[in-house]
């Protein structure tokens, strides 16, 4: 006799939805703070560093997420390393939003007016002054709303996780559908849950668009 979809069963959606919040908050943090450093190296006075960062975000950018989230789970496990699921989720999903942050605080960094660089650099600033001072609080502005729009495609994209055994809300779904045997009610409880966690972000993200253009607007006509 089939199990019925009732309010355990949503329970267990909730404590999935609780789980795809907790990676997708991994993997922001964690690539957040890397994607700074590959922001920063893409715009470094070192060709070097330019090229070496360069190169790690059109390799990640280039190949598909499950690509990663497999190497990440199964590719380490012939070198020896067992990872539990979420080590591994979380180490795939930090590096892909590492180069895409990078590239987006990147352009945001470059978007800056020269002669604000310029200006920075007549007060006798040393470059990382010149970034923490005069720089960053102005990219920090643009970057606010692609960062938070971003936040949204990490939410979404931790469903791929459920591929290497980790159980989050979409394979939450997926387990309860085998026992219940009512796909429509099981994923639209799953859809729904997926867009009271992202719509919210996204209404966030056109606020501030919307909040940047008319500051830059009311800049243009002072």
């Amino acid at each position: 006799m089939n199990r019925s979809f009732g309010l355990t069963e949503f329970q267990y959606l909730l404590t999935g939805a609780q789980w795809t919040i907790m990676l997708s908050l991994i993997a922001f943090t964690c690539g957040g703070l890397l994607g700074l450093v590959i922001a920063f190296a893409r715009i470094s006075r070192f060709k070097a560093v330019r090229l070496a960062a360069t190169a790690y975000v059109q390799m990640v950018q280039g190949t598909p997420l499950l690509i990663q989230l497999f190497i990440a789970y199964f590719g380490l496990t012939l070198l020896g390393a067992t990872l539990p699921a979420l080590f591994a989720a979380g180490l795939a999903l930090t590096i892909y939003a590492s180069a895409f942050l990078g590239e987006i605080w990147r352009g945001c960094l470059e978007s800056v007016p020269r002669a604000q660089w310029v200006g920075a650099d007549s007060l006798g600033l040393t470059r990382t002054q010149q970034l923490y001072y005069v720089i960053v609080p102005q990219a920090a502005r643009i970057a606010t709303p692609p960062t938070v729009g971003f936040m949204v495609q990490i939410v979404k994209n931790t469903s791929l996780t459920a591929l290497v055994g980790f159980i989050e809300l979409a394979r939450a779904g997926q387990l309860l559908n085998n026992i219940t045997f009512q796909p429509a009610v099981v994923f639209l409880c799953v859809g729904a849950l997926y867009f009271a966690i992202c719509f919210p972000l996204s209404a966030l993200s056109q606020k501030l668009e919307v909040k940047l253009n008319a500051g830059r607007s009311s800049l243009q006509h002072s």
